[in-house]
């Protein structure tokens, strides 16, 4: 059989999406798949969430006969979000096409490559987007020269990426948008990007690197919960909204199990929540292991959601994950948070039905892979973080 457009776009629309899908939706990282994905509370562009803050006040003692407790229903507080839109895009060349249209083994190959090209970027920045505040700020420019950059942070960075330089605004610095990351120099913490330009003179005092065209429009991931520079979250103000205020305790100092104990009790105090999940930074957990060893203490593991593997304290998982940011350790409630999409994956299509569309006037088709949904987090009165932590 002949390879055609036709069979290309068949293909993607109905055995690669299924398999985008499932590995988009369980195997990004293990809080991804621990937290549900649903549909409800999505009102056109926006989420809408009601969320009870403390308890029913019609609770009360009486004698035989006396009166009953006076009715006082639920508190509410009402989460509002917009819809974040989240995209993926694969290109194919003409050329690659026609070069594989007698052979079906080298189609096939050609969009396995493509689509798991797309499942690693997407899976990388989706991750990413859990730990983040929804700027999708990446790291922080100290200097730059002649095209590298010295950057705060590597961990929120790979080769291949597209991102633009902006000031502590979001504003794009004049000619530094769209460059590529070409490579990383990790022992260093230097960052090589593409174009000749030179771009150091126009540097601001405070420069940062993003993910292209992403300003404020990623998902609400846990820094935004987290961060107390960020007064409002989910349309209401956090000082005036005990609800969305977590416990946050800075340890300056060594990871201990007392110090876990002591957080996790906190928080069931101050929400009535008890914490099912703790996510920490790599050397927090290499921290986690040495306390562990020096208590000669067995570390139990378990087995998580997504065959994903963890550390057990008193029955409750730990796992490390890259975009923790160093010397944290979250510890969450999993049932309070819930990613609200409009639909799953799908691809944008034309009025033809058509999802591989030429670019104009370029030799070279593309597809889109989206998906519009934002993270919210019902109770984060009733999450945690120990920050600061020695690693």
């Amino acid at each position: 059989m002949a390879i055609t457009l036709q069979n290309a776009d068949n293909a993607l629309k109905t055995y690669y999406l299924d398999a985008v899908s499932s590995q988009l939706d369980g195997y990004v990282n293990p809080f991804f798949a621990a937290i549900k994905k649903t549909t409800n509370d999505v009102w056109g562009k926006e989420v809408r969430k009601l969320a009870v803050s403390g308890l029913n006040g019609g609770i009360g003692a009486g004698t035989e006969d006396g009166g009953l407790p006076a009715a006082s229903g639920n508190n509410y507080v009402q989460l509002v979000s917009t819809l974040k839109n989240l995209y993926g895009v694969i290109e194919i060349s003409d050329k690659a096409i026609r070069a594989s249209e007698n052979n079906a083994g080298s189609f096939v190959s050609l969009l396995n490559s493509e689509m798991e090209s797309l499942i690693k970027a997407s899976s990388f920045n989706f991750g990413r987007m859990l730990y983040g505040n929804g700027t999708g700020f990446l790291a922080s420019i100290r200097s730059i020269a002649d095209g590298m950059l010295d950057v705060d942070n590597l961990n929120n960075l790979s080769e291949g990426m597209i991102v633009d330089i902006v000031d502590g605004q979001g504003v794009p610095v004049a000619g530094a948008t769209g460059r590529k990351i070409i490579n990383i120099d990790r022992d260093m913490s230097m960052v090589t990007i593409s174009g000749e330009e030179v771009i150091e003179d126009n540097l601001p005092s405070y420069a940062y690197l993003m993910l292209q065209g992403s300003y404020n429009n990623e998902i609400t991931g846990l820094g935004a919960i987290f961060d107390n520079k960020i007064t409002n979250i989910y349309g209401a103000n956090k000082a005036q909204t005990p609800i969305l205020n977590p416990y946050i305790k800075h340890l300056s100092g060594e990871i201990s199990e007392e110090a876990i104990q002591i957080a996790l009790d906190e928080i069931e105090l101050k929400s009535g929540n008890k914490v099912n999940f703790i996510v920490c930074s790599l050397g927090v957990r290499r921290a986690l292991q040495k306390l562990f060893s020096q208590n000669k203490r067995v570390v139990d593991t378990m087995e998580l959601a997504g065959g994903f593997k963890a550390m057990s304290f008193n029955g409750i998982p730990i796992v490390a994950d890259r975009f923790c940011p160093k010397g944290t350790m979250y510890l969450l409630n999993t049932n309070d948070f819930a990613l609200h999409q409009l639909c799953d994956w799908q691809w944008l299509s034309g009025d033809d039905g058509k999802v591989l569309r030429q670019v104009p006037g370029k030799p070279v088709y593309t597809a889109t892979l989206v998906k519009y949904a934002d993270l919210i987090c019902s109770c984060p009165a009733g999450q945690g973080m120990i920050a600061s932590i020695t690693e």
